[in-house]
């Protein structure tokens, strides 16, 4: 009887052993929650900004001056990037859910959603005493239904805060950059001066550098080393068609760069927004835009200035002889009524000098 009862449980355990195998080898595991969609912490109400204090928009995490982005916020860099006094530039771009930029062409802006912001900081690494950092001010660009409004934000002595400000003021201090000690009032600028660089056609304004051809690099993502460009796509703030191959400007300060393309792509960063159709200098007869000036002409090579400053500057490029050249005048100049840009720089930019004046030198066209 025992016998029979142990065979009779030992059957049973047999069983359910292997009931308990083929399910475990049938397994199909339930659905699980996915991982929720990360939105950005970035506040933002397009009938209340400008916000009187940067730190509103919650760009920006941890302390405000470490300019660290919360998510959403996607920094980026230009190729050639404009020259302002030597300063510093950390920029980033933020949009809203669902919508993104879209290509038109290579050397245009991004056709850019409503709602977008550009954030742009401008700060000195090594200003006296101490080789201090010091951020000076984050000038935004939002875009809203009537078009892109500007907001500057100045930045108090404590480095903790950043306020509205579009009246324009002056900083004095002294910096080390390229080993030479330098002073500048730096020209922190108002909204007129912003209109004068940004105006196109029926005085409406447009950003200046993020377009395809000065954004189509590698930048290093907290996540690795990518094309910017394809880091917007990923990120949803570029759709559409971009072509693969895109017509760039070059790193003027590379040295490995053909000198011609160097200089075309700094006098495109520095010069072109001024110097193009519907712009404030369009009634000059030069035409800096990268896409222009392969026609050495569009340079001012062999023509004759506007503007009559000095009767001994017979070109506005004189090819070899930067002595009779209007174009390495006015960029060695910090007159108002002579500099060139007209605004943005207080300072001279010696090593964009000397590139106008090598590519100047190195010309031998004949002017008839």
């Amino acid at each position: 009887m025992l016998k029979n009862y142990l065979q009779r449980i030992g059957l049973i355990m047999l069983v359910l052993v292997q009931f308990s195998c083929a399910k475990d080898d049938n397994y199909i595991s339930l659905p699980q929650d996915e991982d929720p969609i990360e939105t950005s912490p970035v506040v933002f109400d397009i009938e209340s900004v400008p916000y009187q204090t940067l730190s509103e928009y919650n760009f920006f995490e941890g302390d405000l001056s470490n300019l660290n982005p919360v998510y959403g916020v996607l920094p980026y860099d230009l190729i050639s990037p404009l020259f302002s006094d030597y300063a510093h530039k950390k920029r980033f771009v933020w949009m809203p859910e669902d919508v993104s930029a879209s290509y038109v062409d290579d050397h245009s802006v991004l056709n850019f959603p409503v709602g977008t912001i550009l954030i742009k900081n401008f700060y000195f690494d090594t200003v006296s005493p101490g080789s201090q950092t010091k951020i000076l001010e984050t000038r935004l660009m939002i875009l809203k239904e009537e078009g892109w409004v500007f907001a500057n934000y100045k930045w108090n002595e404590e480095q903790t805060e950043a306020n509205f400000d579009l009246n324009g003021s002056f900083e004095a201090f002294s910096f080390t950059e390229n080993n030479i000690e330098r002073n500048v009032n730096y020209r922190i600028p108002a909204e007129a001066e912003c209109l004068t660089c940004h105006k196109s056609s029926s005085d409406t304004s447009i950003p200046i550098g993020p377009k395809p051809q000065n954004l189509n690099k590698s930048f290093l993502y907290e996540d690795g080393t990518k094309n910017q460009l394809q880091k917007w796509i990923e990120m949803g703030y570029l759709t559409g068609s971009v072509p693969q191959n895109i017509y760039s400007v070059v790193d003027w300060s590379d040295e490995n760069e053909p000198l011609e393309l160097r200089v075309r792509s700094y006098l495109d960063i520095n010069c072109a927004h001024c110097h193009s159709d519907d712009r404030h200098c369009d009634y000059r007869p030069v035409r800096f835009a990268f896409n222009e000036s392969e026609d050495i002409t569009n340079l001012g090579v062999c023509v004759e200035p506007h503007t009559v400053i000095d009767p001994a500057l017979t070109y506005i490029v004189s090819p070899g002889n930067i002595q009779r050249s209007v174009i390495p005048t006015r960029l060695n100049t910090t007159e108002e009524s002579l500099r060139m840009p007209l605004l943005g720089r207080t300072l001279i930019h010696k090593e964009g000098v000397d590139l106008i004046e090598e590519w100047i030198n190195s010309l031998n066209t004949i002017c008839e």
